[in-house]
């Protein structure tokens, strides 16, 4: 007896020394296990033939609960069978009237709402991949990207119909077909009658038995630090990465999600919608983020898992106190880019909900999620992450805006509590695919000779931090492009953009922090045209018609001479430390006034509101 006693004393002593030693031991081997058991799953509907796509996962969810909601939308409910049904109907539509051959890519033009998914599965189940365009840009910008992807067919929503017409005439003389989802009487246009009238029975799987795992599954446009944006290939086999991570946040088939992310984003659509699949869950859609309406939207449909972007969280922490404002079922909130005193707030605000922050890139082979609650943790990472995921932080030189080699040639991994960049190795378990129809731009995120001749790792622009306990911060993005309102701006698209005004004779884009703001807002340095000066109000309208409102430059500087290196490259990084204070900086300044739709001098009042907050940015 005295044995067994001591034997058990033993093992809670092992136990307690273990949890003090080791605080997150629980976590890691539980998320582990998690991955490991995911990656079989993956493996095992790779090697089937034909392969377990998405698609197929979705179609099991058709099979096992046909009346489950999948997609709640406006006061609207839409079943699994329902949406597979009216896919199967737009599908015919679509094939009928563009002539789809399997394997041929296809651009949409769709804003959220279930439409949306129902094109996604339609142009799945024909064997095509989709490109999701974002339905901000405009002109030039939509052209390259609907090019990118060498598509010849562009599907549109009726309410986005005036985002193309400026470049209906290009894409006609290119021989695109352009079909636009509504009940206007053109050429173009595929009205509900027409798609209600076409059978909604299921369509033969010869159409996509030539998928494969590594087949492109849709194309997501990224901005990148070589100007208009990139389309960063999603294969079927990466489709599946994105939706089962939504797994290992502990997501199940009763819980709601709530997204009001745009769809073109892969946080929106791939851990959304698809990890909505996978875990054979319900999501509610919304046209866009609304403040004032996200808590009774999460009381109406019972939701109990938000998706958030920083400024999200922001914007709810920052409306008046409400007294029903823990009156809700949500439980968990899924994200990236949460600042601590946000974070904090958010908890104190709203109650008890687990945030599970995530930090991947679109394109990217390397992914961290902070699922214990570590406030300000952009990801946890243990000797399990590095077995699947080779990554490394090395230092960086900001000024010359490439990594630190030493004597070698060789890069310096930084110590931890050291910022430095974040890179992966590049191997069959974790492959960096690239951009469609670019290689120059893939070849540009691989970073060669690291560590030894002849390795390859895959460059994510950015810079991160690892601390004692092997959490991992976000701390800066590196190159030409800075995140403002939940989206990459590339500050390349926008000089070359503002470049083509007439009093412009030269331009230098580049990002500057605002107290009390995720990211940086845009500021760009102008060098007037000889005699000519700002026309302030034409910037404004000119703003107004080639960019999205994110992307604007908020603030402008006019320089004399804007001075470059001699490599004829931007002081971006003194530029960005001198800001936008009018106090320090002796040349004219000027706020972009959405009221007077016009730019405004900037002066000691102005820019002292701006800093405390009283002016919307």
């Amino acid at each position: 007896m005295q044995v067994l006693l001591g034997f058990l004393l033993a093992l809670l002593l092992s136990g307690l020394l273990l949890r003090s030693w080791f605080p997150y031991l629980g976590h890691d081997l539980r998320n582990f296990y998690r991955a490991v058991t995911l990656a079989i799953r993956v493996m095992i509907y790779k090697r089937k033939q034909p392969p377990v796509t998405l698609l197929d996962v979705f179609l099991q969810r058709v099979r096992q609960s046909p009346n489950k909601t999948f997609v709640q939308f406006e006061g609207r409910t839409l079943s699994y069978s329902e949406l597979d049904r009216q896919s199967n109907q737009v599908a015919r539509i679509v094939q009928r009237r563009a002539g789809l051959q399997r394997g041929h890519c296809v651009a949409i033009l769709l804003s959220n709402t279930p439409l949306f998914v129902s094109v996604w599965l339609a142009l799945a189940k024909l064997g095509c991949p989709v490109a999701f365009l974002n339905f901000n840009i405009k002109g030039k910008s939509l052209l390259h990207c609907f090019k990118c992807c060498a598509s010849q067919v562009l599907i549109v929503g009726g309410d986005l119909r005036c985002s193309v017409e400026d470049v209906l005439p290009s894409l006609r003389e290119n021989n695109v077909t352009v079909l636009i989802l509504d009940d206007e009487c053109t050429i173009e246009s595929i009205g509900n009658d027409e798609i209600q009238a076409a059978s909604d029975q299921p369509l033969p799987l010869s159409l996509r038995s030539h998928v494969t795992f590594k087949s492109p599954f849709i194309y997501i446009y990224t901005s990148g630090t070589t100007g208009l944006p990139k389309a960063a290939i999603i294969t079927h086999s990466r489709a599946h990465l994105f939706a089962s991570f939504i797994a290992t946040c502990g997501i199940y088939s009763n819980d709601v999600i709530y997204t009001t992310l745009p769809l073109y984003h892969s946080a929106g659509s791939m851990v959304g919608i698809c990890g909505c699949i996978y875990a054979g869950a319900t999501v509610v859609l919304r046209r866009k983020f609304s403040v004032s309406q996200f808590w009774d939207d999460c009381r109406q449909y019972d939701v109990t898992v938000i998706q958030y972007i920083g400024e999200v969280l922001r914007y709810l922490c920052n409306v008046p106190k409400k007294s029903d404002e823990r009156d809700h079922k949500v439980r968990l909130a899924l994200g990236n880019g949460a600042r601590p005193d946000v974070w904090k707030e958010f908890l104190n605000r709203f109650g008890n909900i687990q945030v599970c922050e995530f930090y991947g890139a679109t394109e990217g082979n390397v992914g961290f999620f902070n699922n214990v609650g570590k406030i300000g943790a952009s990801g946890r990472t243990s000797v399990f992450t590095r077995m699947f995921m080779p990554f490394h932080l090395v230092k960086y030189d900001v000024d010359r805006e490439a990594p630190v080699r030493d004597a070698n040639g060789h890069c310096i991994e930084v110590a931890k509590g050291e910022t430095g960049l974040l890179i992966a190795k590049i191997t069959p378990k974790a492959p960096f695919i690239g951009y469609a129809g670019n290689s120059v731009l893939t070849n540009q995120k691989h970073l060669r000779d690291v560590f030894c001749k002849g390795d390859l790792y895959f460059n994510s622009g950015d810079l991160m931090m690892l601390d004692n306990d092997n959490f991992i911060y976000f701390k800066d993005r590196i190159g030409d492009t800075f995140r403002w309102k939940g989206e990459n701006v590339s500050t390349t698209e926008v000089a070359d953009i503002l470049s083509l005004l007439d009093f412009v004779q030269d331009v230098c884009v580049y990002g500057v922090t605002v107290p009390g703001h995720e990211g940086r807002i845009g500021m760009a340095a102008i060098q007037l045209q000889s005699g000519r000066k700002l026309e302030r109000s034409q910037l404004y309208e000119y703003l107004r018609t080639h960019l999205p409102s994110y992307a604007w430059p908020r603030f402008v500087r006019v320089q004399k001479q804007i001075e470059t290196t001699g490599t004829f490259k931007y002081y971006k990084v003194t530029l960005m430390k001198e800001g936008f204070n009018p106090m320090t900086i002796q040349e004219p300044l000027y706020f972009l006034d959405d009221q007077k739709r016009t730019y405004v001098p900037m002066d000691e009042q102005l820019y002292d509101s701006i800093i405390g907050g009283q002016v919307k940015l």
